[in-house]
């Protein structure tokens, strides 16, 4: 392995007029919707990191458990030295379970927040000198290019944190064929997946009593004053997360008490009292539920872990 002290930057990041089509586009429809991608400013990344320190958040300490316990079965699944690469890496913290016990030839990292994964990943320069990192600014959303050091093996790709469940199923479908296309044959993939639950245990981890949650929902709105022309006021608003039985997923909405208008670059919108702006959807699926989806998607089961409680499971699934 080649030791290196630095990051190979690929800038693949959306331009910012994307932010503002994508806004105004989801502020004029019916209901008013954004998607989660739009939380992943440099305030938001570190908010959500703190949202996994909260004790209500079971899904970070679990799926954390869960890779520490299988990384040797991981090891001899992913193949000697195979490329790692981590799409919404964030901080980077669960990876680290994976490079010392994987040992890859080369690492990237993918991730929307540029400031927060450039930051990161030179973390892991340091930390791993003999490791080749790269970093890759781009919406994981979108089709992907990966470096040509990554084509020419046959990487495990890890998709931790049950982001899967931001995607509607149709979409997480089309995520997954687009991750099958992009994956040489044999390659691995490495996903968390949040389980279903009882529903007070669900709601308490997206309702933090220390109101980290909130303010990483509020920080939304915060962002459009920041980044784009608007009077949009946070404060006019409150966080609202919820269970939603029929569709098997948590609902993130922030909510008007009252009537009001709000202008984002020229155009204004109408609030009545009570009408919300959905932000996020976090589905949650049973493992035989995920499982079809995969192989829908042209991926085989190959291993699958699960804490004892059976809030969180870890799939290890291999493109067919």
């Amino acid at each position: 392995m080649t030791a290196t002290a630095t990051v190979r930057y690929h800038d693949h990041h959306p331009r910012s007029a994307s932010l503002c089509d994508e806004i105004l586009a989801g502020f004029a429809a019916t209901p008013k919707q954004t998607s989660p991608k739009h939380f992943y400013d440099a305030v938001g990344s570190r908010l959500f990191e703190q949202i996994c320190e909260q004790p209500e958040y079971y899904p970070t300490r679990t799926e954390e458990a869960i890779l520490a316990e299988a990384c040797d079965e991981i090891a001899r699944l992913a193949g000697p030295e195979a490329p790692l690469l981590e799409l919404g890496s964030g901080a980077s913290r669960k990876v680290r379970l994976l490079l010392e016990t994987l040992q890859p030839s080369r690492y990237l990292g993918i991730d929307i927040s540029r400031e927060f994964l450039i930051d990161s990943t030179r973390r892991l320069a340091a930390d791993y000198p003999w490791l080749e990192v790269h970093a890759a600014c781009a919406d994981f959303c979108r089709p992907l290019r990966l470096p040509q050091a990554f084509k020419r093996a046959k990487p495990l790709a890890f998709f931790p944190g049950s982001s899967i469940g931001n995607f509607e199923p149709a979409q997480a479908l089309d995520f997954l064929r687009h991750l099958r296309r992009l994956l040489p044959d044999g390659s691995g993939l490495l996903i968390g997946v949040d389980l279903l639950k009882d529903r007070d245990r669900l709601e308490a981890a997206y309702n933090d009593r220390a109101g980290v949650t909130a303010a990483f929902n509020l920080n939304l709105l915060e962002r459009i004053r920041r980044e784009l022309d608007s009077d949009i006021q946070p404060r006019r608003f409150r966080h609202r997360a919820f269970f939603n039985p029929v569709e098997s997923r948590i609902e993130m909405h922030l909510v008007s008490p009252l009537a009001q208008q709000v202008r984002i670059e020229g155009h204004t919108f109408s609030f009545a009292p009570g009408e919300s702006l959905h932000t996020e959807n976090s589905y949650k699926y049973s493992p035989e539920g995920f499982l079809r989806l995969a192989e829908r998607a042209g991926f085989q089961g190959q291993a699958l872990w699960m804490d004892a409680e059976q809030l969180f499971s870890v799939h290890f699934l291999r493109s067919a």
